[in-house]
């Protein structure tokens, strides 16, 4: 058993499904050890344990609205392709999506997973309620309404206080949004009018390999206005954010209106491949160091170039959760889709990292770093509260997890170095994936 990119060994031991919430907690509370699985669309070592495997992915499926609240619960282990489906067919929507749709609701708040937006918040933002299994099977309900002091730290929480059931979501009436690319758009443009470029719709990305031009990805709310982008020129047919990929699996990009879910993604529904033929990694700095960023990567661009498949600019509004990647700051993200051959990619990696890290990046949780504990633990300034937490949660460690113990400082728990799903200690950090 793998990850989606088949870059690290989760074991050959089955993952339990359970059919019910009642059958997880037994399960739950007769292990030693347990981590979650979601879509495995990780790529990093955050999936690692040396005890059971929990898949929801046969709990029944809810999405259950209420109209009154604007809030909708679902089940943690759905898709966001079927939680959206559902919710538009109530006349309901989210704020933001995944660039992949295909990915789950609790897997994808868990690790600080994020659209694009000048004006939008990472997926888990969104979540204003959960339900969880902890250590002993127990059932624990947090909101966050009625757990202010401690919520802000329960959600974007890497698995580490139990096993998430259930969500409730914020939502929004539904909304039609349109799409449209613009190319050959100088780095150099970016970098000087990044306001004005990522102010240009709702949602913006930015794809580049970083050789001096972009390809600029316009998603637009009908329903509001937007100023546009005049730099570089119209793409004169379809494109996948990869240079010369197949465009197929793309959401569209004709500038016909179409339902939200249809739009705000960069991959359709059920297009994703069973398994990925790449590598990533992803870094969150403060907006202000977008322009001092971009011209530090630009520098890089040569270097980099033989392990990148394209590079992703997007934008986040701050939030409060403890361990998000944009606690507390407006951010700038910058993405890699690196290539599989390993020998270029860690090169590169670390290159990036360089270049990166005296400006505050903070990289995200699912996706390959070489930063380890200390320079991890200084960019979250909540994490002591988040090993107190964690310490009232799950005293006794049964989620524990190296990514959790380099964050927390606390003693190494199952699945370190040597088990499985766990990187060999002389090649990689703890947590950053085996190859």
């Amino acid at each position: 058993m793998t990850n989606w990119a088949g870059n690290i060994d989760l074991g050959r031991a089955e993952p339990a499904r359970p059919e019910s919430v009642d059958a997880l907690r037994r399960t739950v509370a007769g292990s030693a050890h347990v981590r979650a699985l979601g879509a495995r669309h990780s790529f990093s070592g955050i999936l690692a344990t040396a005890g059971t495997f929990v898949q929801l992915d046969r709990l029944p499926q809810t999405v259950d609205i209420d109209p009154d609240a604007g809030t909708a619960t679902v089940t943690a282990g759905m898709r966001y392709t079927d939680v959206a489906a559902a919710l538009h067919r109530s006349g309901r929507a989210l704020a933001n999506l995944a660039s992949l749709p295909d990915i789950t609701v609790a897997g994808a708040c868990a690790t600080g997973t994020h659209g694009s937006g000048d004006t939008l918040q990472g997926l888990a933002a969104a979540v204003v309620g959960l339900q969880l299994v902890g250590p002993e099977g127990d059932l624990t309900e947090l909101s966050r309404d009625g757990d202010h002091d401690t919520f802000a730290g329960s959600v974007v929480a890497l698995g580490a206080l139990g096993v998430v059931t259930r969500l409730t979501l914020r939502t929004e009436p539904a909304y039609q949004m349109a799409q449209t690319v613009r190319v050959g758009v100088a780095l150099d443009a970016v970098r000087d009018r990044f306001d004005s470029v990522f102010g240009a719709a709702h949602s913006v990305s930015v794809f580049t390999r970083w050789d001096g031009d972009a390809a600029v990805w316009l998603k637009r709310r009908t329903d509001r206005p937007a100023p546009g982008l005049t730099l570089g020129t119209p793409a004169e047919g379809p494109l996948n954010p990869v240079p010369g990929a197949d465009p197929a699996p793309c959401t569209d990009q004709s500038g016909t209106p179409g339902p939200w879910h249809e739009r705000l993604p960069h991959i359709r529904p059920g297009t994703t491949p069973r398994s990925g033929d790449e590598l990533q990694s992803e870094y969150f700095l403060p907006r202000t160091a977008a322009t001092a960023a971009i011209t530090r990567l630009c520098a890089l661009g040569a270097l980099i170039a033989p392990a990148l498949k394209v590079g992703e600019i997007r934008t986040v509004r701050a939030d409060d959760l403890w361990l998000s990647p944009a606690y507390a700051q407006d951010s700038v993200a910058f993405h890699f889709t690196w290539t599989r051959n390993t020998a270029r990619v860690w090169p590169a990696v670390a290159a990036v990292e360089e270049a990166l890290a005296p400006l505050g990046a903070r990289p995200h949780w699912a996706k390959l770093t070489t930063l380890t504990g200390p320079g991890l633990r200084s960019r979250y300034l909540r994490a002591p509260d988040f090993r107190e937490l964690r310490a009232k949660h799950d005293p006794d460690g049964k989620f524990a997890h190296p990514v959790v113990d380099a964050l927390t400082q606390d003693r190494p728990g199952p699945g370190t170095p040597g088990s499985h799903g766990s990187p060999h200690p002389q090649e990689v950090p703890a947590w950053s994936g085996e190859f």
